[in-house]
């Protein structure tokens, strides 16, 4: 686990921080810290401008090898890019799906054709991807998903219902876990495709949260249709590939999430230095444990850089989610306690939460989303410490 940086990483540093001062500014400057968790709503035409920015000043998909358009920088350069657009203030980036998730999945496991094909409107920021995993009866449990794909006349027919699907709306390409071997069940029949979102058959809802907005959705497949060739491996490998794809979601963009949780951590000390909160020794001392908290979950993260990056979950890299979903959650808390009563009011109309009052209503779904604690602690016992599998009971 490497902890320090080189000179040339510093070096590297100032190059990025300097880039992001240049460029978060004039039509760009009201999109700083904006568009997170929570705040996805916010912007997407103008964030999806930044895409493209940041790919004309080669900063998209820092981490991918060259032949597919990346940089090919080291992680712990990787690890300072994120850091440092964090820090910026760099808005939630419009391409974290495809960037982080499809792109790196379609390198790793599709053909020289898919790969030539898609990744470089990744690179470009101008096709952004969405995730077909969650169905109703399949949140946490994705051996349970019920959508069906049927191979007819070199297409798949999609049919079947995905849920909690962020950014569905604003995206042009979706990857989608269905069920193509008739009378499977579990993981086994589960194949991986790559969707065009703007077809007939595909029907995308919102779902209004408690923050008042929506960017997750329900997307409907009613007998949507993807080319043949847009099956990524072969038939069946969907769960391996699924499985791969999280591997990937606990990369390096981690470090970055937690210059997310840092801004928000400096905005409730502000605050609490402001309203005289801090005076009180368990709001101190509550303080102070979000500010360990938080650097256990980096040495954590680059211990878990430390290792392969090629998907595969080592057991430093399974306790993560359960982890930090849990520090955010005190987080929130913490935040209403140090706003007191504050936390309760609306300044005025039109009525929009604050930053941290939105901090706090969306904190509430971290133990649900990305796999629920309780899957997560499954996931831990059975993977990473070879316990007993839990018994299965299906109907």
């Amino acid at each position: 686990m490497k902890i320090s940086f080189s000179e040339a990483d510093e070096s590297f540093r100032r190059d990025v921080a300097g880039w992001l001062a240049d460029n978060l500014r004039g039509e760009f400057e009201p999109l700083r810290f904006r568009g997170g968790p929570g705040d996805e709503h916010s912007f997407p035409e103008e964030r999806k401008a930044w895409e493209r920015r940041l790919a004309e000043g080669g900063w998209t998909c820092v981490g991918w090898a060259p032949e597919h358009g990346g940089r090919g920088l080291s992680i712990s350069q990787q690890v300072i890019f994120h850091e440092e657009y964090a820090r910026a203030g760099g808005p939630g980036r419009m391409g974290h799906i495809g960037e982080g998730l499809a792109g790196p999945t379609i390198a790793a496991f599709g053909t020289p054709e898919q790969q030539r094909r898609l990744l470089p409107g990744i690179v470009a920021g101008t096709e952004f991807w969405c995730q077909g995993y969650s169905e109703p009866a399949a949140g946490s449990d994705l051996a349970n998903v019920k959508t069906r794909a049927v191979l007819e006349n070199g297409q798949w027919r999609i049919s079947g219902q995905k849920v909690w699907t962020s950014l569905a709306h604003e995206s042009e390409w979706c990857f989608v876990i269905a069920r193509t071997t008739p009378g499977s069940v579990g993981h086994q029949g589960l194949s991986f495709l790559l969707v065009p979102m703007h077809q007939p058959g595909i029907t995308v809802r919102p779902i209004e949260q408690l923050t008042g907005t929506s960017e997750f959705n329900e997307v409907f497949f009613d007998e949507a249709l993807t080319d043949a060739n847009n099956l990524l491996g072969a038939p069946g490998d969907g769960w391996k590939i699924a499985m791969a794809l999280l591997g990937f979601e606990r990369g390096v963009s981690t470090l970055g999430q937690q210059m997310l949780f840092h801004n928000e951590l400096e905005e409730i000390i502000r605050i609490a230095r402001a309203n005289g909160a801090a005076r009180d020794p368990l709001l101190r001392q509550r303080i102070a444990e979000a500010w360990g908290g938080l650097r256990i979950l980096r040495y954590n993260s680059l211990r878990m850089l430390s290792g392969p990056q090629d998907g595969s979950l080592r057991r430093e890299a399974m306790i993560y989610k359960l982890c930090w979903a849990n520090w955010h959650l005190a987080l929130g808390k913490l935040a209403m306690d140090v706003l007191g009563p504050d936390a309760e009011l609306l300044e005025g109309a039109p009525y929009q939460l604050g930053r941290l009052q939105s901090m706090f209503l969306f904190s509430r779904s971290d133990s649900i989303y990305g796999g629920t604690n309780e899957i997560q602690r499954n996931i831990i016992a059975e993977r990473a410490l070879g316990m007993p599998r839990e018994p299965r009971v299906r109907a």
